[in-house]
């Protein structure tokens, strides 16, 4: 049985609450009441309701308190590594011509096919503690090294059991559609009719998989292909994702946004089309600064579009061998402002509120009554500061459902 979270008042505090209305949602001199692992009440200390004045407390000594982080698109759990890919893109290889020598994601299939989930739990925990050890509370935990029906559900069992481990929460999402396993080379339609779209509804069926998502690209799937996977996991009452206009334009988000996708992922050559495609859905752009950085991709994505569109922009880690090997929340924040232009404000809100959303989740990512107690304290004065640091973590305290877990 878990520990009973107690209940607490949080005082002496600047609440970067990230409701909308006011920058950051900012409160100064405030407080936060926990009650039953909850939020009860935040504010301004002076306006606190006489009903939680007797709760035992806690004085903050002025920090900052903002919710608890969230990585919103993750590939934590897989085997091996791929250092060696790191050297070929930088002797001149491009990602492509890397995943097309045999290379990418297929060769993280092989390590992790080889990898029994006790070995596939042990790699990823210290992924795991890295993001927890910066304020992270709700992490995505993506499948799609296996490409086959085996791996893959091992692999989604490896992540449910991250939650068992830590005090964290997962949500998963089926990524059987992430690339076309060598044995299935030249016949994706076999691959997705024979072993991904069985593997789905297996996974499903033992309670493995909270969304679906899929990867539309030149190297891996078709929207022809997305669109079949989608009906599937439409059957089935999955919401879906999509890896969408990483490497060119195929119209994946627009795709996704018909099928009221909860995010589109990537982005960086996403054209008018589909930016107001994604605003009539209200489907969230995820941006994942880790894998731009790491490819040394020069096509950014189109924050100003998104932007007067109204799209949510999410921020995330993409934390995977090849991409984008990140483990850093923190990190992601500085790269989201400096590669991207994304204000402070807007990351921070990507990696809070938005992810939030973008994972379809209601009751986290603001400090607002009713939300979960998952928060997480700063030895900063400002917001601004967890963007603006490089290689430095402010974090005081972190708690978990009311619980703190230092």
């Amino acid at each position: 049985m878990p520990e009973p979270s107690p209940d607490l008042l949080l005082t002496n505090a600047t609440l970067a609450t990230l409701q909308p209305g006011r920058p950051y949602g900012l409160v100064e001199a405030g407080a936060v009441a926990l009650r039953s692992g909850r939020i009860a009440w935040a504010g301004p200390a002076a306006e606190m309701p006489a009903e939680h004045a007797g709760l035992p407390r806690r004085d903050l000594g002025q920090r900052l308190l903002t919710p608890g982080l969230i990585d919103c698109h993750t590939h934590i759990v897989f085997g091996g590594d791929r250092a060696r890919e790191f050297e070929m893109r930088l002797e001149g290889a491009s990602y492509e011509e890397v995943a097309r020598a045999g290379g990418g994601i297929v060769s993280s299939v092989r390590a992790t096919r080889a990898a029994p989930e006790e070995a596939l739990i042990a790699a990823a925990l210290p992924r795991l503690d890295a993001l927890l050890a910066e304020g992270l509370t709700l992490i995505e935990v993506k499948s799609g090294y296996g490409l086959d029906r085996e791996t893959e559900l091992r692999m989604l069992r490896a992540a449910r059991a991250l939650e068992r481990l830590r005090p964290v929460r997962v949500v998963t999402s089926f990524l059987g559609a992430h690339a076309v396993p060598a044995e299935y080379t030249g016949r994706s339609g076999a691959y997705l009719e024979e072993v991904c779209l069985p593997t789905l509804r297996a996974a499903h069926a033992e309670g493995l998989v909270d969304a679906v998502d899929g990867f539309c690209e030149g190297i891996a799937f078709s929207p022809k292909e997305i669109s079949r996977v989608f009906d599937t996991a439409r059957a089935l009452g999955l919401p879906v994702k999509l890896h969408a206009e990483q490497l060119s334009d195929l119209g994946g988000a627009a795709l996704a946004a018909g099928y009221g996708a909860l995010s589109a992922d990537h982005l960086e050559y996403l054209g008018a089309e589909g930016v107001a495609a994604m605003a009539r859905a209200g489907t969230v752009a995820v941006l994942l600064p880790g894998a731009f950085y790491t490819l040394r991709e020069t096509k950014l994505p189109p924050v100003a579009g998104l932007r007067a569109a109204g799209v949510p922009i999410a921020l995330a880690s993409d934390c995977n061998p090849g991409t984008s090997p990140l483990t850093s929340l923190l990190l992601t924040l500085n790269m989201g402002c400096t590669l991207f232009r994304l204000t402070p404000e807007e990351a921070l809100a990507g990696v809070t509120r938005e992810a939030a959303r973008a994972l379809g989740i209601a009751d986290c990512g603001m400090i607002a009554p009713g939300m979960r107690a998952d928060l997480a304290a700063w030895d900063v004065a400002h917001p601004a500061e967890l963007a603006y640091r490089i290689g430095f973590n402010p974090l005081h305290t972190r708690w978990f459902g009311g619980l703190e877990c230092n």
